[in-house]
């Protein structure tokens, strides 16, 4: 179900900014920057402080509950007094977004990390990765000639510093996570550092000490970790993470990635920016999948073939040795469909790049009779977690990776807002479908929604037809001045009532580009409404103005977008 309420908060609230995905919409009354998101953070991450204009005040708190002891023994119940009104285990972004706006709130709060505050995205996610991708669009723009002649400038060779490139990466990840730590800290979250463990109801131990807390509400949102199949040995010089890849500890002259997803295609980047040789080595058919396949043909044409990149799909890398005694790193691949051998690749490194799997051992879970599924914690729609014997155990939430709905930053950190809302009082439930992903490619893949296939399957079941609407970046006026008109965006949806199902870009700024669409849709405006809306000339925004514009809805379309179903 679609939400679209509206919440106003007094000038003693604290930022209230939520992620661009969240379908709440907010009416504050604050001079605080509320705006501001860095990969689904709050905008206290990025150092706004009690000095200058930029306040981040501390929120009145309701009257605490009487702290208690609890024993051990008393595992099998749940508390009558609580230490904290909420606890989270995991400070990363969906932690750390669920504990700002639970403070917002009013409740005491209380988050837990056993590794380092920010989580995957700021220290190994995100964060840095966009560190390296903007030194390899700055590289690619120093390197292309071409397009530096067309527009009158002329510059000697470029170069890089190894060693500078991998320290931005680093420094950025420790800004920010410094940032995170400071700022709830002066908002008055405890943070427990610790491994946390689910004893049983409303309880939780903290590392592996006698030291157990209580909550009257927990979230879990202890994330992912990178997803390594069998049959290859990570050594973290030679076959590598993502982890690993992200302090850039050297350059290889030649690279197999194994998987051609987000993180793939991003590190290949990267990695042809800065002089390495690529083989994608893709276990489907196609590269690119989960990518509608409109736009994964145009990606593969500018991202892939012009570069020093090469490939092989259908394909399974059953073993990888790494390099040793002189010898480089050995790939054996099978065809995916027989299991027959197939090639043998020896390159200089390999990066794994085969998705995450649910950071959720050790988390107690059978002390509640909860089962993983593949590893991931079962939610409802409300993230509330499901026991084996598919009843809501009572006050447990589970956010971000480590359900498996949504594997983004930013939707995790929508998630957290969503399970905040519901213990404070006010029912909430997130559309994933409105939330945006982005691809930092040069240039970016964005989407929200259902790819075509999707939608037309979906079409086919509930009766309804399907059309398709594209827009060139070639006719825009800012993409022309810039000479970056290889672009194209594509909007899926219903002419019978104007429902936006999906929307597709690939171009310059695409990432940025796609909240128009996304917001659009958790708020369920349709398309013969935000045809009337005014974009500035000349921008980028007028891609996202000429493609509704473009859209055929019936001339008789006045029935009101259905709700989505949350997924």
């Amino acid at each position: 179900m679609q939400s679209t309420l509206s919440l106003s908060f007094s000038p003693s609230s604290s930022a209230a900014a939520v992620s661009r995905s969240h379908t709440t919409r907010f009416s504050l009354n604050t001079s605080t920057p509320l705006n501001l998101r860095f990969c689904g953070l709050r905008p206290q991450a990025l150092a706004f402080n009690a000095s200058g204009n930029h306040r981040s005040s501390k929120l009145p708190s309701r009257p605490r509950s009487q702290a208690i002891s609890a024993a051990l023994s008393a595992n099998g119940s749940p508390p009558k007094f609580f230490d904290y009104d909420l606890l989270i285990i995991g400070a990363g972004v969906g932690g750390h977004g669920a504990a700002l706006h639970a403070v917002e709130k009013g409740l005491k709060t209380a988050i837990v990390e056993g590794d380092v505050v920010g989580g995957t995205c700021v220290n190994r996610g995100c964060v840095p990765s966009k560190a390296l991708l903007a030194v390899a669009g700055r590289m690619r723009e120093l390197q292309n000639d071409h397009h530096l002649k067309s527009l009158g400038l002329q510059v000697s060779a470029a170069g890089y510093d190894r060693q500078g490139v991998a320290d931005h990466a680093i420094n950025l990840a420790s800004k920010i996570r410094n940032n995170l730590t400071n700022s709830m800290k002066a908002l008055g979250v405890d943070i427990l550092t610790g491994f946390g463990k689910i004893l049983g109801p409303q309880k939780v131990q903290i590392g592996s000490s006698d030291k157990i807390v209580t909550a009257k509400d927990i979230i879990i949102a202890t994330g992912s970790v990178p997803f390594v199949p069998k049959g290859i040995e990570i050594d973290g010089k030679t076959v590598i993470t993502s982890d690993h890849a992200l302090k850039l500890e050297f350059v290889p002259d030649w690279i197999a990635i194994v998987g051609s997803g987000y993180i793939g295609l991003e590190f290949s980047d990267v990695y042809t920016a800065l002089g390495s040789e690529v083989t994608f080595v893709e276990a489907l058919d196609q590269l690119m999948p989960g990518f509608d396949p409109e736009i994964g043909k145009l990606a593969q044409r500018v991202l892939i073939n012009p570069r020093n990149i090469d490939y092989q799909t259908g394909v399974f890398a059953s073993k990888i040795t790494p390099a040793r005694d002189g010898k480089p790193v050995r790939i054996e691949l099978i065809d995916a469909k027989t299991k027959e051998p197939k090639d043998t690749l020896e390159v200089d490194a390999a990066l794994i790049a085969t998705g995450r799997a649910p950071f959720t051992q050790g988390l107690g879970l059978e002390n509640i009779d909860v089962v993983t599924q593949r590893g991931f914690v079962p939610v409802d729609e409300r993230m509330r977690v499901i026991d084996s014997n598919g009843k809501l155990v009572p006050h447990l939430y589970c956010i971000g990776d480590a359900n498996g709905k949504m594997m983004l930053a930013h939707a995790a950190s929508a998630q957290g807002i969503s399970v905040v809302e519901q213990v404070t009082g006010r029912d909430h439930i997130l559309n994933h479908l409105s939330v945006p992903a982005a691809c930092f490619t040069h240039p970016e893949i964005s989407m929200v929604g259902l790819t075509e296939p999707q939608a037309r399957e979906k079409g086919e079941k509930e009766g309804f037809e399907v059309s398709v609407a594209k827009t060139s970046f070639k006719a825009n006026t800012k993409a022309l001045a810039e000479n970056e008109g290889e672009g194209l965006a594509k909007l899926i949806y219903r002419p019978d009532n104007g429902e936006i199902l999906g929307v597709h870009i690939f171009g310059l700024h695409a990432a940025d580009l796609i909240h128009e669409a996304s917001n659009a849709i958790a708020l369920g405006t349709r398309i013969q409404d935000i045809k009337l809306a005014v974009h500035a000339h000349p921008t980028l925004s007028e891609v996202l103005d000429e493609l509704f514009k473009s859209a055929k809805v019936k001339a008789h379309a006045s029935i009101p977008v259905s709700e989505p179903v949350a997924v």
